[in-house]
């Protein structure tokens, strides 16, 4: 009988821990969030020239300024248990506020071509998300993502849209504060990748043509609440 006995607590405590080994995070599922805070662009041009047919070329001196403000994403994704306190995600953020306009300038041998401004609009990041549980009730997660986004430029009168892509990296930490409600903190830092634009026209019987080539850095901090369905 005792050896019964035995047997049936040594499989009970098998089966307990097997249980505890395989069960699943509670932020296993879908979830939604928002998250809202800080963000700053950073372009830059290079590569920037101006020809006058049977002139020459000269270089486009450029002077810009970052574009700092408020931002908002909402995110939709998925998360599943991958082993003990590890977590594997995938999801989607975008970004429907356009960021704040900000000022820049082009001069050619110290003349002034003018002034414009610009500024980031319908951001978007497809990402993957490893992520560590903290105790019961926490995760502390990573994101690495494909990103987008356009740049809404007005110069000279004339505006133009130019779409960049390129590649993400974030890191972020989630607390349940009820069920599948949770709050969040999130840093996130997007590369897109140069963009060349050009164009022409006639002035006093020259053509006239520039060329730019241009990037942009940005970053965001993010802090918001969700819900795990």
């Amino acid at each position: 009988m005792k050896k019964i006995q035995l047997a049936i607590i040594s499989a009970s405590m098998i089966g307990m821990s097997a249980t505890a080994v395989n069960a699943q995070s509670k932020f296993d599922g879908v979830y939604g969030q928002i998250g809202v805070g800080y963000e700053s662009v950073q372009p830059s041009f290079s590569n920037s020239n101006v020809t006058v047919s049977g002139v020459g070329t000269a270089p486009i001196g450029t002077s810009i300024s970052n574009s700092n403000g408020f931002t908002g994403v909402v995110t939709l994704g998925f998360m599943t248990t991958v082993s003990k306190d590890f977590l594997l995600g995938i999801g989607v953020d975008y970004s429907p506020i356009a960021g704040q306009t900000s000022n820049y300038s082009a001069s050619v041998g110290g003349v002034s071509l003018g002034n414009g401004e610009y500024n980031k609009q319908n951001s978007y990041n497809i990402f993957i998300s490893p992520g560590v549980a903290v105790g019961t009730d926490g995760l502390a997660y990573a994101k690495v993502g494909y990103t987008g986004a356009s740049i809404k430029d007005t110069f000279a009168g004339s505006s133009a849209t130019t779409n960049y892509t390129g590649y993400s990296l974030g890191l972020g930490y989630k607390q349940i504060i009820q069920g599948g409600l949770y709050g969040f903190g999130e840093f996130n830092y997007m590369s897109y990748g140069n963009k060349t634009s050009s164009g022409s026209s006639q002035y006093a019987g020259y053509t006239v043509s520039a060329t730019s080539t241009s990037n942009a850095n940005a970053y965001n901090l993010l802090v918001g609440i969700g819900y795990k369905f």
